[in-house]
């Protein structure tokens, strides 16, 4: 850290992420949009977008890295304004699907008469409740359960345990992966067939690119810890992921019962 720094803001050197990442959000975007309404070059821009878009993301989190792990930058004033970013994060993504299950629950408890005024409407062939569906309802909290075990072993400075609790969290997570993409292959409705096809897959598929992020904030996790990065006093980025794993856990609660179980009865 700078000598002569009197405080324990960190003021950010200029960076060209900020506007490399805006040009390649909106290449992204025009992009898309080109190319679902099949115009010539939009799959083009479309995949030069995201390259640029993830390219951006890989060097502005490396530039991040180095100040907190190399130049020490991230004080303890920092992180904890890092710690109050990522919790008003997690709540826009608390309200962001509290839309579609409330969506899915206000269909289900007042039917109108465009789909029948039945629920589930007529001729949707729901999935059983209490198979693939409660099945990876438990595998969320035993996530959890390793990503704290983590925690635990990060605080108590044993660096393996840590490593091999990162290693179950993200095992946990591919396993709910998988069974997601077996339950929407057996799934006997398609997204465009009436409301509870749109807010089944919205809901769920959301929530399952919510467990995709956290499998790759796992993994980034596990590699920092493996290369010694991750310390007792300072480990601010594994709680963020452990935050974000927590979130995940109760948020499948809310498809499982306003979906799975209310549409099953």
């Amino acid at each position: 850290m700078i000598e002569s720094q009197r405080h324990s803001y960190h003021l950010v050197d200029p960076s060209p992420w900020p506007i490399s990442g805006s040009l390649g959000a909106l290449a992204t975007t025009v992009g898309g949009v080109m190319y679902m309404h099949s115009f010539q070059g939009g799959a083009t821009l479309l995949s030069l977008g995201l390259i640029f878009l993830l390219y951006t993301m890989f060097v502005w989190w490396r530039d991040v890295l180095r100040e907190s792990t190399l130049e020490g930058h991230h004080t303890k004033v920092v992180q904890l304004g890092l710690r109050y970013g990522f919790l008003l994060f997690i709540v826009s993504e608390v309200m962001f699907l509290f839309a579609f299950f409330r969506a899915s629950s206000h269909s289900s408890l007042a039917p109108t008469v465009e789909i029948g005024g039945i629920w589930p409407p007529k001729g949707i062939g729901v999935l059983d409740p209490w198979e693939i569906p409660f099945l990876n309802t438990l595998i969320p909290p035993s996530s959890g359960a390793a990503v704290t075990w983590a925690h635990h072993a990060i605080l108590a400075g044993k660096e393996k345990r840590a490593v091999y609790a990162l290693v179950a969290t993200v095992s946990l997570a591919l396993v709910f992966t998988g069974f997601q993409g077996m339950e929407y292959y057996q799934a006997p409705f398609t997204i465009s067939d009436s409301i509870y096809g749109s807010t089944f897959y919205l809901a769920t598929g959301f929530h399952g690119f919510h467990v995709l992020i956290g499998t790759l904030f796992s993994i980034i996790c596990g590699i920092r810890q493996y290369l010694g990065h991750l310390t007792k006093e300072h480990h601010v980025g594994f709680e963020a992921a452990a935050w974000y794993w927590h979130f995940v856990d109760v948020v499948r609660l809310f498809p499982f019962v306003s979906i799975y179980w209310w549409g099953g009865i």
